[in-house]
């Protein structure tokens, strides 16, 4: 008996011991991921699919389900549609809308010369020959009309226009919706092409009468990105908005629009940049979320239609997590998306008038009850001009602040990108910190949810306050008696990466190891080469050969990272996408061949068929292998 009891001690020993597992790369990519599809007719039921990746294969399966609002029951469904309201289909039954590429434009070879079919040529005469990660290739994405009753009758809506509904390089179905009446088909497209298409922002929604077949602008005028319409059942139209042309990241409000005036729901609240809305069932309010105090939080706002009320913006949820999706709405209950930084994507109920909130799916629960969850803070910082800036620190597993641990320095890509409590699959803070290593993450100039002024003050000064804003942050968390001053690192992607290579050249001997993706390291070759021009024409205040601008001269001479090559003497790792033609190639290689002229320490990650990001799990693995090995050779 006394045997017996020994062995279930050592049994429950062994169990609690297994339970104390850390998240690892491996695990990392055996996690679920969960996408909500939608709430069902009757309001009953939520609808969601389930990717899991296999890196055996290399590839994602995917499993849907639908599950009770009520009692959380969960069933397996092949078919999602019989739930879900199909809004391809009008409102009459009549018709169906579809989208599909279409060839427009003669652009390679065998086009001009079809003898020579087995040519691979691609001729250009115009801007926009390549997109993100795809070369222009003369098809264009076009919305179709089909008459359900007579599925011959297809019509092209855009026919012979050089335009892309869904627009490129994010767009999807939600770039084309049917009106509450079913009188019109409003869409999205950028009706620009080759070199202005390059250097403009400017979206449209386009309204098409079914009756007439007359196509009209209804934001003739409006100059930034207009996106994702929405008509609420009253007939009432609402988007996502920005005001000025060229500025990716401006202020982005909601519009709406009665058949009459337009109206922005947001504009007077300087700290709210829209991520994404959906109107209430009733009409009446929109849901949205935003980022405000680095993180993602819910909101809604109420429409007043004609009457001369003002629209009133109401915070839904408060917490350290993030709202990343809006679902649907079930009666006083909406289905939303959330994450932080110990978890992945799972769907929650919030009540609309209390903010609570329940966690409605659990894809993840058998593998996170077997790993310990990192300690999450707010750090405020005061920053070298007195401001205050927000920081997450993520600390290890068991941290003991009797103890030292290396640190690292995340730098956000964007510029203008929030850092809320995201979870990536690549810059997993959770994975750091199980690692062993401190992370401080800092809401640096330059991020939505403090304001506009902080947000735009970073344009035009990439070098500038910014760069101050992360040597403020890891001098800060630096006083602390449990980070070890001799094991810091700086580690980021995309603007991230930029400030990699910067802080490389002016950091006083700070950090023992860089890590930089997809940086941008030499802005003149930058402007040269990146496809979406109005990024480089805005953020750098112009082209590289207007020796009479100020501003452009400003940037070439304060904030190329090129510039400050000659500093270099710290170790770097360099991830470089062979399809990002958003930061491209040259970037990466220049950079690596900088550090290794120079006899610094480095190694360059080339990965040929990524993006800028990392899509495929294996290609993922061995980033993330290479990451910490990396880390391990230099600062651990």
């Amino acid at each position: 008996m006394k045997k017996s009891i020994t062995l279930l001690f050592l049994l429950s020993l062994g169990l609690g011991i297994k339970a104390q597992n850390t998240m690892t790369p491996e695990l990392l990519w055996k996690l679920n991921r969960i996408s909500g599809l939608g709430v069902s007719i009757d309001k009953k039921f939520v609808v969601y699919n389930v990717s899991t990746p296999n890196v055996e294969i290399n590839k994602s399966s995917s499993k849907k389900f639908f599950i009770s609002i009520a009692d959380g029951k969960i069933k397996s469904i092949s078919n999602p549609d019989s739930l879900l309201k199909d809004e391809t289909i009008s409102p009459d039954g009549k018709y169906q809308l579809s989208d599909a590429s279409v060839k427009i434009k003669d652009i390679k070879g065998e086009d001009y010369y079809p003898e020579l079919s087995k040519s691979n040529v691609y001729i250009f005469d115009n801007l926009n020959n390549r997109h993100w990660d795809t070369w222009e290739d003369g098809n264009f994405d076009h919305i179709f009309l089909t008459e359900i009753a007579n599925p011959k009758n297809k019509k092209d809506l855009m026919p012979g226009e050089a335009y892309d509904c869904p627009t490129k390089p994010f767009g999807g179905a939600e770039d084309y919706v049917w009106s509450a009446d079913g009188k019109q088909i409003v869409y999205v497209t950028k009706k620009k092409y080759g070199t202005e298409y390059a250097t403009s922002t400017n979206t449209d929604l386009y309204s098409y009468d079914i009756v007439s077949g007359k196509t009209t602008n209804l934001t003739e005028g409006m100059m930034g990105y207009d996106l994702n319409p929405s008509f609420n059942q009253k007939n009432e139209l609402a988007w996502m908005s920005m005001r000025r042309d060229g500025y990716e990241a401006d202020k982005q409000d909601i519009i709406v629009w009665n058949g009459y005036t337009k109206m922005n729901l947001t504009g007077n609240n300087d700290e709210i940049h829209v991520e994404g809305f959906k109107w209430s069932d009733d009409g009446t309010r929109i849901y949205f979320y935003a980022p405000i105090g680095g993180t993602l939080q819910l909101f809604e706002v109420n429409y007043p239609g004609l009457t001369k009320m003002m629209p009133v913006v109401r915070q839904i949820t408060k917490g350290d997590f993030d709202i990343s999706g809006i679902i649907g709405q079930s009666g006083n209950t909406l289905i939303v998306s959330r994450t932080d930084m110990n978890h992945a994507a799972e769907l929650y109920t919030v009540n609309v008038a209390t903010g609570n909130m329940k966690q409605l799916t659990h894809v993840n629960d058998d593998i996170y009850a077997k790993i310990k969850m990192s300690k999450i803070e707010k750090r405020i910082i005061k920053t070298t001009d007195n401001k205050d800036m927000l920081a997450w620190v993520i600390y290890p597993p068991d941290f003991d602040p009797e103890k030292k641990y290396p640190t690292l320095l995340y730098c956000q890509g964007g510029p203008q990108s929030a850092l809320t409590q995201f979870y990536s699959f690549r810059w997993n803070f959770q994975l750091m910190a199980a690692n062993g290593y401190i992370v401080i993450a800092p809401n640096r100039r330059g991020m939505p949810g403090h304001g506009t002024e902080w947000n735009e003050s970073i344009s035009k000064d990439w070098g500038g306050q910014v760069m101050s804003d992360y040597l403020s942050a890891i001098d800060d968390i630096s006083k602390e008696s449990y980070v070890d001053t001799s094991k810091r690192g700086c580690i980021g992607a995309s603007f991230g990466g930029y400030s990699v290579f910067y802080l490389a050249g002016i950091h006083n001997n700070r950090f023992k190891s860089f890590i930089a993706h997809d940086g941008v390291f030499d802005l003149r070759s930058m402007m040269g080469t990146t496809e979406e021009i109005w990024f480089t024409n805005w953020d750098f205040g112009g082209n590289y050969w207007e020796k009479n601008n100020a501003v452009v001269q400003r940037s070439l001479s304060t904030a190329n990272p090129i510039d400050h090559v000659d500093k270099w003497n710290t170790p770097i790792l360099i991830y470089q996408g062979g399809k990002d033609y958003r930061v491209p190639i040259e970037q990466g290689l220049a950079a690596f061949q900088a550090a290794q002229l120079r006899g610094v320490k480095s190694k360059l990650v080339y990965l040929p068929d990524e993006n800028h990001w990392v899509m495929s799990s294996q290609n993922a693995l061995v980033w993330q292998r290479e990451f910490y090995k990396w880390l391990k050779e230099t600062i651990k």
